[in-house]
Order: C-alpha cells, then sequence, then structure tokens
C-alpha cells in the first residue's frame, strides 16, 4: 500500500479552516496530514477530523508558530521538540515513530528582516540535523514541513535580488547543502531536477501569487536509503487558504 503524506504550513489553522482547509483536507485523503505555523493549541478551533489521531505541539507564545499531525495511523511513539531546551519552546518538531520510518515535521526558524535571527537559526540547523541524524542511525526518516530556505536559485523567482534576505542567504543555503549531502534527499527535486517556476510559498504584496513570484521553502526530504520508494512528489499550487501551498508524497513499501 502506497503512504500518501501532504505537508502544509496553514499560516494560522482557524483562518485556513474559513478558506476551504476542510474541503482539501477530506478530498485529498492523506494517511499524513502534516501542518505549520497552526497558531493556536489544540480545541481552539472545531477540527475533528474522523477516522485521524491528533498531535499537537504549540509554541509557548500564544498565537505564535506550533506543528500537528494528523495520522490515520497508531504510532509506536510520538516526541515533541528535539530534546535541546533552547529549542524546545516554539512547538516546531514533532516525531512519529512507525515500523519502517520515522515521520519529522518541522516549521523551521525565520531569520527575519535585517537577519536578526540568523545566528540563532544557525545553532538550530546544527542541533536539528545531529537530532535527524540520531533517527536515521535506527530507520530511515521522512522529514517536511516549512524549513524556510530556497535552497538553489531554480527555488525561487528572483535569486539575484533576494542573496541578503532571509531564506536565501549564504549561510542558510549551505545548512541545507550539509543537510543534503549527510544522507537526505530532497524528493521533489529528485522526480523534477530542472523543473522550474514551482513553488510554494508567495508573499502577500505585489500580487506575488498571481504573477507566480514564489520561493519553493516547503519539503519533503527522506533517508537516501528510501529514495527508491519515492513515487510523488509534487507541489499543489493551485490550492489557496494560506501564503504557501501544500506539498505532497507518496511512497511505496512503507508501514
Amino acid at each position: 500500500m502506497p503512504v500518501k503524506l501532504i505537508s502544509w504550513n496553514v499560516n494560522g489553522l482557524r483562518a485556513c479552516l474559513g478558506k476551504g482547509f476542510m474541503d482539501y483536507f477530506n478530498r485529498e485523503d492523506a494517511d499524513f496530514f502534516c501542518l505549520q505555523e497552526t497558531k493556536m493549541q489544540q480545541g481552539q478551533a472545531e477540527f475533528e477530523p474522523e477516522g485521524y489521531l491528533q498531535h499537537w505541539n504549540s509554541a509557548e507564545k500564544k498565537g505564535y508558530s506550533g506543528t500537528a499531525i494528523m495520522a490515520k495511523h497508531q504510532p509506536l511513539s510520538v516526541s515533541y521538540g528535539i530534546g535541546v531546551e533552547e529549542h524546545d519552546h516554539e512547538g516546531r518538531v514533532i516525531t512519529l515513530e512507525y515500523k519502517d520510518f520515522y515521520l519529522v515535521t518541522v516549521y523551521t526558524p525565520n531569520s527575519q528582516r535585517e537577519l536578526t535571527r540568523l545566528s540563532y537559526r544557525m545553532t538550530w540547523e546544527e542541533a536539528f540535523k545531529a537530532y535527524l541524524h540520531q533517527l536515521d542511525e535506527k530507520k530511515p526518516v521522512i522529514v517536511c514541513g516549512d524549513m524556510n530556505v530556497a535552497h538553489k536559485e531554480i527555488d525561487l523567482k528572483n535569486p539575484k535580488t533576494n542573496v541578503k534576505n532571509a531564506g536565501f542567504t549564504p549561510e542558510e543555503r549551505e545548512k541545507m547543502t550539509l543537510l543534503l549531502g549527510s544522507g537526505f534527499v530532497d524528493t521533489f527535486r529528485l522526480l523534477h531536477p530542472d523543473e522550474t517556476d514551482r513553488y510554494s510559498w508567495w508573499s502577500y504584496m505585489m500580487k506575488s501569487r498571481e504573477r507566480n513570484i514564489g520561493w519553493r521553502i516547503d519539503y519533503f526530504l527522506v533517508s537516501e536509503r528510501i529514495a527508491g520508494n519515492v513515487k510523488v512528489a509534487d507541489i499543489d499550487d493551485q490550492i489557496l487558504g494560506s501564503d504557501h501551498c501544500p506539498v505532497i508524497l507518496e511512497l511505496e513499501g512503507m508501514e
């Protein structure tokens, strides 16, 4: 049985629920629905998807950050955060363990305007990579979410004018290069190595979405040893409701 996973930065689930979220959720019928930037605590909205177990990791600060996974399948274990006190107050990571894999959803800290949080971001990247490697030593990992970096020039519309902006600095791009070089695969680029103008986030300014002036900053990465199980890796860029759109992964031969 193929496993279908969807990841979406909903930019506030309560707002997204009013913009067609449930229609998409029900239509796609995914095994796993991973959400980032939920901006709520569990129970703050009428959201009880039938047939799914809910796992929430909300930030201590109200209305900020936060992740959730809706799963059709009972996990062997669940963990929240990465086990590093400095990084575990903003609800950024959830890990579900299954027989054949770990599923990790992540909302990577944004480096912010003027790059005020870039040094923290670098510390986070090192800690998160170490966390993924701890998991990967035990069984393959699927990691998805808003990783807040366009890795290469092909991954955003205007690379030349964004080199000093959060999400496309040399420092952030290098961290993604190092992660991919240490045993992980960007599934979208695995199947679509040269495809251009495929983005997952657009600014609300300047009619960016209508003009497709976007960035690809939402990912599904997998351990190299299960890259052969990837059947579908795509971007659902026609789906509205957030400034991000959903990204999709389908794998075969996984339980």
